[in-house]
């Protein structure tokens, strides 16, 4: 009973996994795309679904140890031992299709993160260059501390 409660945890895991892969690629798509107004959004989303992690894997943990007393095996503490430790072949297909997949998922968001804070360093200097290159002050104040804004209105054009 234990190795089917670990099993559906591993597919739980898995599924957080490909919902952190979704969430980092639909930030992706926003950085590329030039949509900054929902990358704020798109950084909470990722950062609720990495929260969510620890407490999984904790479960899987104590699953993990669960099983293993199970089958006899006290001495596996990690999913690769107790793969090893299978008393049968199904239960060891099962357990290495899971690890096989959030290994694979593991890599595709390391790539994918990479990608996202390389696009986000760019993105952040373009924006850098393009204030320097306005050559005007960039704040409400000088660097003396006096107001910076001239007698027009910003919002409204009062010459017409």
């Amino acid at each position: 009973m234990a190795a089917h409660d670990l099993s559906m945890q591993l597919m739980r895991e898995r599924e957080l996994l490909e919902l952190l892969l979704f969430k980092l690629d639909e930030q992706q798509m926003l950085l590329a795309t030039g949509r900054n107004r929902w990358i704020r959004h798109a950084v909470n989303e990722i950062e609720r679904v990495l929260a969510a992690m620890p407490t999984v894997a904790l479960s899987r943990d104590s699953l993990v140890v669960a099983v293993a007393d199970e089958w006899g095996v006290p001495d596996a503490r990690t999913l690769r031992e107790l793969i090893d430790a299978a008393p049968t072949d199904a239960w060891r297909e099962v357990l290495t299709g899971h690890l096989t997949t959030m290994i694979a998922l593991a890599d595709e968001i390391e790539q994918m993160k990479q990608i996202n804070e390389q696009r986000l360093r760019t993105a952040i200097r373009v924006t850098q260059e393009t204030i320097a290159g306005l050559g005007v002050p960039t704040g409400e104040y000088t660097h003396s501390g006096d107001v910076a804004r001239d007698a027009d209105a910003r919002l409204l054009d009062t010459r017409m």
